[in-house]
């Protein structure tokens, strides 16, 4: 399945962003703890790499444990500022992260006098929680929120304390999704918009790698009793398990792919990430 998508405002938002690159002291990379990978922007590493940066894998409460662990050890011996972060519960240890990334600027302003307010940028892909994770660390709504990519349409700056101000961006994805992979794990996670995607298709594909990665709890939640099935047969089987059968016992396939794209997501299969470190994104 070939995804490609770049839409105009993501093109001004990179834009705007390399704009006000220099305005900040610390970046704050957030990415998806499901993909670890997948879910960072070439682009944006690239843009950021002369910033003092924190990375911050989040919704790790969706995420498989061990494989997070993996995952953070390996950002941080690759010389990384790493937290997996819960954002319902670990707010107060990504601002004691932030504020490291920060401390020696604050410092050489604190040697001319000066009590530093640090301007921080938060940059990532679309729907990764930028907006949820500023509202934490605020401690209120103040950025909006969504389920959706595309929420943020411009950057915004939120006063987290007196003396921390974080800028809120657009989700950006990069030019050309030229992995196949990498855009189809993206379009698991809402980072590309589902009204672009063959669904099916994508539903398929993801029912297949959830029982590469969880067959036991693939079963158990969708009810399917075969999971060699592939392909459209995949989809009835939800649907037989799942009772999603119209008139005359024909099979519900579009309310079937509505249910996995979106169970997933929300993590009402349990804790399951999709990328191991070591292994490589391939073209298929």
């Amino acid at each position: 399945m070939e995804i490609n998508w770049y839409p105009g405002h993501m093109a001004r938002a990179k834009r705007l962003l390399s704009d006000q690159l220099s305005r900040v002291d610390v970046v704050i990379e957030l990415c998806d703890a499901r993909l670890p990978r997948s879910s960072r922007n070439p682009d944006l590493m690239r843009l950021t790499e002369k910033k003092e940066k924190v990375l911050l894998l989040g919704k790790s409460d969706l995420a498989d444990p061990a494989l997070t662990k993996q995952w953070t050890r390996r950002f941080q011996q690759e010389g990384a500022r790493c937290l997996a972060l819960d954002m319902n519960r670990q707010a107060k240890a990504a601002l004691a992260l932030i504020e490291q990334a920060a401390r020696e600027t604050v410092d050489r302003a604190a040697q001319r006098g000066i009590k530093k307010t640090v301007r921080a940028m938060i940059v990532g892909v679309p729907n990764v929680g930028k907006s949820t994770l500023i509202n934490r660390l605020h401690g209120g709504a103040v950025a909006k929120v969504g389920d959706m990519p595309g929420v943020t349409r411009a950057n915004q700056w939120v006063k987290v304390t007196p003396y921390l101000e974080l800028m809120d961006t657009p989700g950006l994805l990069w030019p050309r999704l030229d992995d196949p992979l990498a855009a189809r794990r993206l379009a698991y996670i809402a980072a590309i918009r589902d009204e672009v995607l063959d669904t099916a298709q994508l539903a398929i594909q993801l029912l297949t790698d959830l029982i590469a990665a969880a067959p036991e709890a693939v079963q158990a939640r969708f009810k399917i009793d075969d999971l060699s099935l592939r392909g459209p047969e995949l989809l009835d089987a939800v649907c037989r398990g799942r009772g999603f059968l119209m008139k005359g016992g024909v099979c519900d396939t579009d309310r079937a792919c509505r249910i996995v794209l979106d169970e997933f997501r929300a993590g009402k299969l349990g804790r399951i990430t999709l990328e191991a470190p070591g292994e490589e994104n391939g073209n298929e």
